[in-house]
């Protein structure tokens, strides 16, 4: 791979284009970073300027104007759609006379999962170019003279690298289901404890009562759907955060371009919809992500994102499911805490040391809390874990 190349910055993925993008991207086998969803997020009006995610996507080329690799990155005015939380981190900033925003973040809107954060196409050096756009974007970061650099969700080899460059390194955990060369459903239970058995059993027949429960996926998934998907994203965004990030277009521009990655649990009664569950279809892996439901039914939420996701895992020999962030309550079914990761570049010592110290302390607390709970309350039979 020749080291002549050059970074340049965009406003949009789609000043980079779908095929220089996807060239980089689609070897990860993540729906994340592919150019849709991002496209999806920018052209929908969900991650813009106005909503305080700015684009400054970088692209490293060759000599030939060739894109050999890409990284998503935003200027931030705020920290909202994160999941890895540094509120603490900018308030005590400020209160010392700092200004913490805007920063430059490295991650997908609205979106805690693990994927690559520097794509590399596959003729390329993934090393080289891994370093040439950490550089350019601690060089960004310089430039505009931002507080700091935020890479969120990366894989770990990616975190590895960038704790050796010098980043801070975090660590979080979620919850995530493993596939064991599961068959059916019926073999996932009969790895647990008998009372767990006996207690899934019961959530699913209650949940599934006079309800028809269907997973669209394809072209089987219409406007009609979304309208009634937007509805239950609405009612949970407006009670758990007071206004969702995701606009109506979104979903549509999803369903229009990423529809074979896509799916989408629906609870209907009487052939109405009454809850839903939007889940990606990763090359590995099913990404559980936004849920809802107009009418109240004990234990749907568990069956639409649980138990239809481990069922779909299963028939598409799938290697496991990650359901998003937070909810100790997903051990119990299955979820099993695993560690997720950010790097974090600060570029005021004055902030950069004490947050350097709680990161110190705060990465083995969270080793110990994986493996407590595991330990403790995992559902599994104690002769397999």
């Amino acid at each position: 791979m020749p080291t002549d190349f050059t970074l340049h910055v965009h406003d949009r993925v789609a000043d980079i284009g779908r095929e220089a993008w996807d060239a980089c991207a689609s070897p990860a086998g993540d729906p994340f970073v592919s150019f849709d969803f991002l496209d999806a997020c920018e052209a929908s009006g969900s991650a813009v300027p106005a909503q305080g995610w700015a684009g400054r996507h970088l692209s490293l080329r060759d000599e030939a104007g060739r894109v050999l690799g890409v990284m998503p990155l935003w200027l931030k005015g705020h920290s909202q759609g994160e999941y890895v939380f540094d509120h603490s981190w900018a308030d005590a900033y400020e209160r010392a006379g700092g200004r913490y925003y805007p920063k430059l973040l490295a991650a997908v809107p609205f979106t805690p999962v693990t994927g690559p954060r520097f794509l590399a196409h596959p003729d390329a050096d993934a090393a080289i170019v891994r370093q040439a756009l950490l550089q350019g974007a601690l060089a960004l970061t310089e430039r505009l003279g931002v507080s700091s650099l935020h890479v969120n969700f990366p894989t770990r080899p990616e975190w590895a690298a960038m704790g050796e460059s010098g980043l801070l390194q975090r660590q979080d955990m979620q919850y995530v289901w493993r596939n064991a060369g599961y068959q059916t459903f019926d073999d996932f239970l009969a790895a647990l404890s008998s009372n767990r058995r006996k207690s899934i059993r019961r959530e699913r027949r209650e949940a599934c009562a006079g309800l028809d429960i269907r997973i669209l996926t394809g072209a089987d998934i219409t406007e009609a759907h979304w309208d009634a998907f937007f509805a239950f994203y609405m009612d949970t965004g407006e009670r758990k955060w007071g206004r969702p990030y995701l606009t109506r277009d979104f979903f549509s521009r999803l369903g229009a371009t990423m529809a074979d990655r896509i799916a989408l649990v629906m609870a209907f009664r009487d052939e109405t919809p009454i809850a839903g569950a939007l889940n990606l279809i990763g090359r590995d892996a099913l990404y559980g992500r936004q849920w809802g439901a107009l009418e109240e039914v004990p234990f749907l939420h568990f069956e639409l994102c649980y138990y239809r996701a481990i069922d779909f895992a299963i028939a598409h020999g799938l290697a496991r499911v990650e359901a998003g962030a937070q909810g100790e309550h997903k051990i119990a079914r299955g979820y099993l805490p695993s560690p997720v990761y950010s790097a974090h570049f600060i570029a005021d010592p004055a902030l950069r040391a004490p947050v350097a110290d709680y990161l110190a302390r705060e990465r083995p607390a969270v080793d110990a809390e994986i493996g407590a709970l595991a330990e403790e309350l995992s559902p599994f039979r104690k002769d397999i874990r």
